[in-house]
């Protein structure tokens, strides 16, 4: 028989349902549910399992937490395939977002209600919606992969409603913010690695793991091998370019060209006065004693005095260098293919999304071009 009702008291009912056998033992596997209704609606709840039963749909229910689930799924499907700094940002947003809300509650027993009760909970905390939606899509992976497992029949995360998010407005140095900025960065100890970010559009990752056999002084060009990637607690490693085409060789401008060479007269008069304390990484750019620089240290202790002292918004960060690299090149006429190849987009398409506000300016020069191709006249510039 391959289900039954059995009778557990009045209006309550255990449902039974054959499992087969287990593959090692031979022992008979059984799925056993409570109900609790007269008879017809126990049948009816039989017949309902058993048609997923025979559709391939039925998933017997787990005994896991979330929070045992979510500490499985990051151990066996996310730590082997992602960056050390991706999984420490996963296992973070999951003790901050998701655990504390939906953390205790059974996997089995999940249901969207839960899910959208947890982030409204996110809501009322007063989080901002790119907040909520990166939670949700991180808690919506994991899921995904529990049906993967069979041990969901279907995503409780689906179809959840999101708070809107408003896009982020690019933040860019002018022309004259960059003089303003690099005159004083002249005197920092980093200054080329400011010099280096503007005019490469590199992201900070690239600069900071950048070694000398990656840059050709005589050429002028430096290749981005590989990123930078630093650990919590102090470590670090070198990880792959964000993306296939982020493995690229970058032209520079002589200017950089010559203010790298100073770097590297100035890292050997560095490497001298630490003597056996220094560690070489043939690091570009790195600390007194040739350890690598992390980010953090970069930004408080470099980027946002020298701002200061420029005169400029401290709130620009380190990464809308790469953002002025791209609005300035584009301002000035550049192809968009050449500047997404220099930055290392994964396409054009996205060059042309995050750089739209640039475009306009561009429309309008082809219109003042096309004039004068069309009808033999200059325009009034």
């Amino acid at each position: 028989m391959r289900g039954q009702i059995i009778s557990r008291g009045e209006r309550t009912w255990l449902i039974r349902v054959a499992l087969g056998r287990e593959p090692q033992t031979g022992k008979r596997r059984t799925f056993n549910k409570t109900f609790h209704g007269n008879k017809k609606d126990a049948q009816q709840e039989l017949t309902r399992i058993l048609r997923l039963q025979d559709t391939g749909n039925f998933v017997e229910p787990t005994r896991l937490s979330v929070n045992d689930y979510l500490d499985r799924w990051l151990e066996s499907s996310v730590k082997t395939r992602v960056r050390p700094r991706t999984y420490d940002g996963y296992v973070e947003l999951l003790g901050l977002y998701i655990r504390p809300t939906l953390g205790s509650a059974s996997l089995s027993g999940l249901t969207p209600l839960d899910v959208q009760a947890a982030y409204t909970v996110l809501t009322d905390r007063g989080l901002s919606a790119r907040t909520i939606r990166y939670a949700h899509s991180l808690l919506y992976m994991a899921l995904k992969q529990a049906v993967k497992w069979r041990m969901l029949a279907y995503n409780p995360a689906s179809g959840a409603d999101l708070p809107r998010q408003a896009k982020a407005e690019l933040r860019a140095l002018s022309p004259e913010q960059v003089g303003q900025f690099l005159d004083v960065a002249k005197a920092d100890r980093l200054g080329a690695l400011f010099v280096l970010a503007i005019a490469t559009g590199m992201r900070p990752g690239e600069y900071l793991g950048l070694q000398w056999p990656d840059v050709d002084l005589e050429k002028g060009a430096v290749v981005v091998r590989r990123t930078l990637v630093c650990q919590h607690g102090g470590g670090w490693q070198f990880g792959e370019p964000k993306t296939d085409r982020g493995r690229r060789t970058i032209p520079l401008p002589p200017s950089v060209t010559r203010t790298l060479v100073d770097q590297r007269r100035q890292q050997a008069t560095e490497r001298l006065a630490a003597g056996p304390k220094y560690t070489d990484h043939n690091l570009v750019f790195a600390t007194a004693t040739g350890e690598p620089l992390h980010e953090r240290n970069v930004v408080n202790r470099h980027f946002k005095p020298l701002l200061r002292a420029a005169g400029l918004p401290d709130s620009f960060r380190l990464y809308d260098l790469r953002h002025t690299c791209a609005t300035l090149l584009l301002a000035e006429g550049e192809h968009p293919k050449v500047v997404s190849e220099r930055l290392g987009h994964a396409s054009i398409t996205l060059t042309l999304d995050t750089y739209s506000h640039v475009l306009p300016t561009m429309q309008q020069r082809a219109a003042e071009r096309l004039e004068g191709v069309l009808f033999g006249k200059k325009s009034a510039r």
